[in-house]
């Protein structure tokens, strides 16, 4: 029996993927709180997440991403949840997500062409719980035990929850590449992604070369895909070349404008041309990616772009 996932990259060839949640909500005017980020939104605004994963869908995204990323217990805990608490707001961000997939999928003018569009619950690195930005360079100095209990309740809440996917994003470092792989590894049901986080075409921010995180992924059966995320645009294509060959699963990219987070005076730094990026998009696709998408300041109009340039109507 073959899964949706499966099902979506046997019909069209590729999934693509959403775009920057969090960027996406301050272009629509919010200021998001640097210790939760776009998880501040579901304490605020969810109607303004919903909205958002709206745009996505109809750019033509066949997988949403929740606003889990940087929801965390120990975040939340700083605003007075505890964990039931919290716990209530990561399904929160599942059930907005799949709200805006139902609603997507009732309306009458959707393409007939597309097929139903998945919900991935975003994991993301201890790094964006620091807000430091640490997570482009994995220098936590904690255990791994720090790591595991860190992850652990999150990841078992989100792999039991209604979403399609569970998937580890911008994970920078080897340390917690194996933390997540052994969560993955001892969670009954767990299917879903990891991406990296990488500073070059060939190593994790923590400076780990690319392979080496690949083939530790290679025995943990939950694993629908594997790849990078969050990482300059001009790195992708190097990176496909390394990890396809030492991979049976997916590779699956969705690098970040171009541009640089200046994590100190919290702006982005640099400029970035959407017509070279979706150019881009198109040869990572024709090098080997099978899903592709979008980081930070990739909207719906890119998204919308490279689905166009992708899967020709």
């Amino acid at each position: 029996m073959t899964s949706p996932f499966q099902d979506i990259l046997e019909c069209q060839g590729v999934l693509i993927l959403d775009g920057g949640l969090a960027t996406s909500l301050e272009k629509r005017g919010h200021s998001l709180d640097a210790y939760l980020w776009s998880a501040k939104m579901l304490i605020d605004s969810p109607e303004e997440i919903s909205a958002v994963h709206h745009a996505f869908l109809r750019a033509g995204a066949d997988c949403i991403t929740t606003a889990s990323y940087q929801a965390s217990y120990k975040g939340f805990s700083r605003f007075g949840f505890d964990e039931a608490g919290t716990d209530e707001l990561l399904i929160r961000s599942v059930t907005l997500a799949l709200d805006a997939v139902n609603d997507f999928w009732s309306d009458v003018a959707r393409p007939s062409s597309r097929i139903r569009p998945l919900v991935a619950a975003s994991i993301g690195p201890y790094g964006a719980y620091l807000a430091d930005g640490s997570e482009y360079d994995g220098r936590y100095g904690i255990a791994d035990q720090d790591l595991i209990d860190f992850h652990k309740r999150r990841f078992g809440l989100l792999v039991a929850s209604e979403a399609d996917l569970v998937v580890c994003e911008t994970i920078p470092s080897m340390d917690e590449t194996r933390v997540l792989l052994d969560l993955f590894d001892a969670t009954p049901n767990a299917r879903g992604w990891i991406s990296f986080s990488c500073r070059d075409g060939g190593h994790l921010s923590d400076g780990s070369p690319i392979e080496a995180v690949v083939d530790l992924c290679e025995h943990i059966e939950g694993l629908v895909g594997v790849g990078v995320n969050c990482t300059a645009p001009q790195f992708v294509n190097e990176l496909i070349t390394r990890i396809q060959p030492r991979t049976e699963r997916a590779v699956i990219v969705y690098p970040n404008s171009g541009e640089s987070w200046d994590a100190k005076n919290k702006k982005w730094a640099g400029t970035n041309s959407e017509e070279s990026w979706v150019e881009m998009a198109e040869m990572w696709y024709r090098a080997g990616a099978r899903g592709v998408g979008g980081c930070c300041r990739i909207g719906p109009e890119v998204i919308n772009q490279v689905r166009s340039q992708i899967i020709p109507i």
